[in-house]
């Protein structure tokens, strides 16, 4: 079964008018909970060559999955960025998912929300709301792959905060 991993980036410095919204870097605070979070992750979740990562490329996107990646095990330079996730509308996101290939059966997302959360509650018919370094569990219903992925296809079976 596949599983997704969708997951919000770390708190971010604050909004001025002297740096772009997408140029945002990570709070101490943010950092700290990231690292918690990704070990916390690092308990149930086991990086192979299966395992895909998929970033916004904003910054705090990005720092984000550079840490999770640092602690779990997964290679930095592996990492796929792309700016499609950023400021995302949920299905904009999925089309980013819709892509991945079928030789995954892990994947990580992370970015942005409301698109993270928002996509959370349409594949599961749940109800959440990812805070910061928030991590949202899926699993793919049956022998469903990521090409396949649609309105309530998997199950919510974690959400680490």
């Amino acid at each position: 079964m596949n599983t997704l991993y969708l997951i919000r980036h770390a708190k971010a410095e604050e909004h001025t008018f002297t740096k772009d919204d997408f140029d945002r870097d990570l709070q101490q605070k943010g950092i700290d909970r990231a690292n918690k979070i990704a070990n916390e992750l690092k308990k149930s979740l086991h990086i192979d060559e299966k395992t895909l990562v998929i970033s916004s490329s904003a910054n705090r996107a990005i720092q984000t999955a550079e840490i999770f990646c640092s602690i779990l095990g997964y290679p930095i330079d592996s990492i796929q960025q792309t700016k499609d996730i950023y400021e995302a509308h949920f299905t904009d996101i999925l089309k980013v998912i819709n892509t991945v290939s079928n030789q995954y059966d892990k994947l990580l997302v992370f970015g942005h929300n409301p698109g993270l959360s928002n996509l959370t509650n349409y594949l599961s018919h749940s109800e959440i709301d990812l805070a910061t370094s928030n991590v949202s569990i899926l699993q793919l219903e049956g022998d469903l792959t990521y090409e396949m992925l649609g309105g309530g296809t998997a199950n919510l079976i974690g959400l680490l905060k």
